[in-house]
């Protein structure tokens, strides 16, 4: 088969693969890279190149990074602290949303400030007595939007920075994606602050069983008659959890009493309940208890003791450590996470080092202060985006060897007559806008990205404009709950239909298509 066929070929099934939902993406992306191989396109080091691109391995530590945020508290301080403060004001309530949302998504991943804020802006939303429907599609959408400010807020930002510089242009600055990334928040959260009421639905929202250190203290106070405050149930250090013990358990037997440590771990038993329909819960506060399946104990001690307590087979978290150990604001390693943080912004905004370098050391440096853990990492790094990735990235060689980008630019360039950059431009945005939609917009840049290079080789202008021009509607998937994880991160707890995002959604992306054609040219010159 001709090579330009074959390759052509691969793409139209990689996209209906994408768009049916029915293969993981992880799966379509290395069917590319073997397709790739088989077809004779590409010789089997070039199909598996992408698997050691530095470029793939610098996304996959902006993962780990935005896990030690997280997991040390400090996405969750900054919700609580900030979101709070604002009132029970709607639009101001929104407005506040959309503006954290957007800062936060600029330094960690925009699924890591969507999932750190979403709890609080619930939480916040019932004590406003606003509906969370009014809130959460803003919130997924200002994260998206917050996603152009910075070269790390987005895995799009990243490869379109190394692409232009492949294609003979130049890397973007750490903050030079603001340039259109700052006007495109202040759009975005206007628009919605003034047509939001009309344009988001009104949704009885599905029950969210988010983690909170206050309601859990406050539960296990009433089941257990503890009466140890918040803080001191759930601190930096320390917390509590909550087990049950296991049939067959080596536990069952034994007789315990409240104030006595556990064998291997050495954790504090605060308390015991007996549940069933035929005994009454029993608190054993001053006296024992001979432990049966079923029952419930209360423990308390250092977290890192209390995760490696409930991995034991002899009992059942009822609720994991680790879930509520991330709502406790500021826990341990927040202050190395965030020097750690700082010392990788410098180095990428600077240039001193590559970004895969500068992304390497900041991962090693939180294993090595012991902010995280390897298992921690390994679990942080989303393994879907960094396969998707690595499998794409031969595809869009391909292209450029085969010559199919050419083919398609011709094409592009005979319906805009060839004459004007802007047109081309408008054309390759209209694609990606739509494709963005239905399967991921990395996948949809990583598609695009060589035939804009074609296209602007041909017409013998700047690749930035195209390349950024390819970022702005990238980060304008708004028409589906589909389009990004954080759309769908908020429709259950919105109670959202399919639907509901276009209303929304549609104006915002007509406005980011605007300044993807008119303005960023404005600024990267043709």
């Amino acid at each position: 088969m001709d090579p330009v066929i074959a390759t052509f070929v691969i793409l139209g099934l990689a996209v209906i693969a994408f768009v049916s939902g029915r293969i993981a993406l992880p799966v379509v992306a290395l069917g590319v890279c073997l397709a790739l191989w088989a077809t004779g396109v590409l010789t089997l080091p070039e199909a598996l190149s992408g698997f050691g691109d530095p470029t793939v391995v610098f996304i996959a530590t902006l993962f780990v990074v935005s896990e030690s945020l997280d997991a040390t508290g400090v996405t969750a301080w900054v919700g609580q602290r900030v979101i709070e403060r604002v009132g029970t004001n709607r639009g101001i309530l929104l407005i506040a949303v959309m503006l954290i949302a957007a800062v936060m998504s600029a330094f960690i991943s925009i699924n890591g400030a969507v999932a750190a804020l979403l709890p609080v802006v619930v939480a916040v939303a019932v004590r406003a007595g606003i509906v969370p429907s009014k809130l959460l599609i803003p919130l997924a959408f200002g994260a998206s939007a917050g996603s152009l400010l910075t070269l790390t807020g987005t895995p799009v930002n990243v490869v379109v920075s190394d692409a232009a510089v492949n294609a003979g242009g130049r890397a973007f600055g750490f903050f030079e994606f603001a340039l259109v990334g700052i006007p495109l928040v202040v759009l975005t959260v206007v628009f919605t602050a003034v047509f939001g009421e009309r344009l988001l639905p009104r949704r009885d929202p599905e029950h969210l069983d988010v983690p909170d250190t206050s309601r859990a203290a406050q539960r296990l106070r009433e089941s257990y008659a503890v009466t140890a405050e918040t803080g001191q149930l759930f601190s930096a250090r320390e917390g509590a959890a909550e087990v049950m013990i296991a049939p067959r358990s080596r536990l069952v037997g034994r007789t315990i009493y409240a104030g006595m440590t556990t064998r291997e771990e050495d954790l504090v038993i605060l308390g015991v309940r007996r549940g069933g329909s035929d005994v009454d819960a029993t608190s054993v506060r001053g006296g024992e208890l001979t432990l049966q399946a079923g029952d419930s104990v209360l423990v308390q001690g250092p977290w890192a003791a209390l995760e490696r307590y409930v991995r034991s087979p002899d009992v059942i978290a009822v609720t994991q450590p680790q879930t509520l150990r991330r709502a406790v604001p500021l826990g341990r390693g927040a202050k190395r996470a965030l020097a750690i943080l700082a010392l990788m912004v410098v180095l990428l905004a600077t240039g001193v080092l590559p970004p895969a370098v500068a992304g390497l050391l900041a991962a090693g440096a939180l294993i090595v202060s012991r902010v995280l853990t390897l298992p921690q990492v390994y679990h942080a790094i989303s393994w879907t985006t960094v396969i998707l990735i690595a499998g794409m990235f031969p595809l869009s060689d391909a292209f450029v060897s085969t010559g199919a980008a050419d083919v398609v630019s011709k094409v592009v360039l005979g319906l805009t007559g060839g004459a004007s950059p802007v047109l081309a431009l408008l054309v390759l945005c209209v694609v990606a806008l739509v494709l963005g939609q239905f399967i991921s917009n990395l996948a949809t840049v990583l598609i695009l990205v060589p035939i804009a290079v074609s296209v602007s080789h041909t017409l013998g202008v700047s690749i930035q404009p195209f390349m950024m021009g390819l970022t702005v509607v990238g980060a304008a998937a708004f028409f589906t709950p589909i389009a990004t994880p954080v759309n769908l991160m908020v429709m259950q707890p919105g109670g959202y239909r399919f639907g509901d995002y276009w209303r929304l959604g549609l104006p915002l992306g007509l406005i980011y298509l605007l300044m993807a054609v008119l303005y960023v040219p404005l600024i990267w010159k043709f």
